[in-house]
C-alpha cells in the first residue's frame, strides 16, 4: 500500500528514542479541543504504537504548539523523562524556534527587535499587543528581519524569544504587517485554504539526553508563493 505524502511518517523530521518533532499540516490540531478532530498527537501516538508494535498505552508528550492554521516543525516527547527534561529547556530559554511569515506591507525598520506587553481575550481567542505595560499583561519579545520580496508580498525571518498565545500574529500585526490570510489581525483576505502564511521553519536545542546540538528544518506546505520563497531564499 502507498501511502498518501500528507501520512504522519512522511512528515517526521526527526526521531529518537526520546523526541519526534514532525511537520505539521495547516489542517491540523497539536491537541484536542472543542472541534473534536483528531489531534496530530494522537496521530503521532498511532504511528509510535503501529511501527514499534507497542502494546497498550503509548506516552507521546506535547513539548509545544503551534495555531491551527500555522504549519511547521512541532516537537513531541516520546518518555516523560525526556518531556520533563524538554520543559526544562523551554523554560530557560534553550530552543530556538524560527519562523516564516509572509505579509503585504513592507516593515519600518526591515530589521527590529519587538517587545511589546501582551494581553489575552480568552472569549474573542484573540491576544493584543500592547506598547505600555497593562494591567495582568505578559511581556512578549521577538526578532524579525526582511529576507525576501516577491511581486506582491514580503518574507519576513522571525526570531521568536518568548512564547506568548498567537505572538507573532498580533506583534506584527501591531507594526502594520499582519500576516497573509489572518482576518483576525487585520489581514484583508483569508486564504482558500484557511491558513495563514506563517510557518515554523526551524528548530534548535541542545538534546538533553543526548547531549547533542538538534537542529530540523521543515519543508514549506505545497502552494506557489511558499514555493517561490523557498526556492529564491532558502539558506
Amino acid at each position: 500500500m502507498t501511502l498518501d505524502s500528507n501520512h504522519i511518517s512522511n512528515r517526521i523530521l526527526y526521531e529518537d528514542n526520546h523526541l519526534i518533532i514532525v511537520n505539521k499540516l495547516v489542517s491540523e490540531i497539536v491537541q484536542e479541543d472543542k472541534t473534536g478532530d483528531t489531534p496530530l498527537v494522537e496521530d503521532v501516538r498511532l504511528y509510535i504504537k503501529e511501527k514499534y508494535q507497542k502494546p497498550g498505552n503509548v506516552y507521546t508528550g506535547i513539548v509545544h504548539r503551534i495555531d491551527r492554521p500555522v504549519s511547521g516543525a512541532v516537537v513531541f516527547a516520546k518518555t516523560s523523562k525526556g518531556l520533563s527534561k524538554m520543559n526544562y529547556l523551554i523554560r530557560h530559554h534553550g530552543m530556538k524556534k524560527i519562523y516564516w511569515a509572509i505579509v503585504q506591507n513592507k516593515p519600518e525598520p526591515e530589521a527590529a527587535e519587538l517587545h511589546h506587553h501582551m494581553t489575552r481575550d480568552r472569549v474573542k481567542n484573540k491576544s493584543t499587543a500592547h506598547s505600555e505595560k497593562q494591567p495582568d499583561s505578559k511581556d512578549a519579545f521577538l526578532k524579525y528581519r526582511l529576507i525576501g520580496k516577491s511581486d506582491y508580498y514580503y518574507l519576513l525571518e522571525i526570531n521568536l524569544k518568548t512564547g506568548r498565545h498567537h505572538q507573532i500574529r498580533s506583534q506584527l500585526a501591531a507594526i502594520g504587517c499582519p500576516i497573509k490570510g489572518d482576518l483576525k489581525y487585520g489581514f484583508p483576505r483569508s486564504n482558500k485554504d484557511a491558513s495563514i502564511s506563517l510557518h515554523a521553519k526551524s528548530v534548535k536545542f541542545y538534546h538533553p539526553v543526548k547531549k547533542e546540538t538538534i537542529f530540523v528544518e521543515a519543508p514549506t506546505p505545497p502552494d506557489p508563493l511558499w514555493d517561490y520563497f523557498s526556492e529564491n531564499y532558502l539558506k
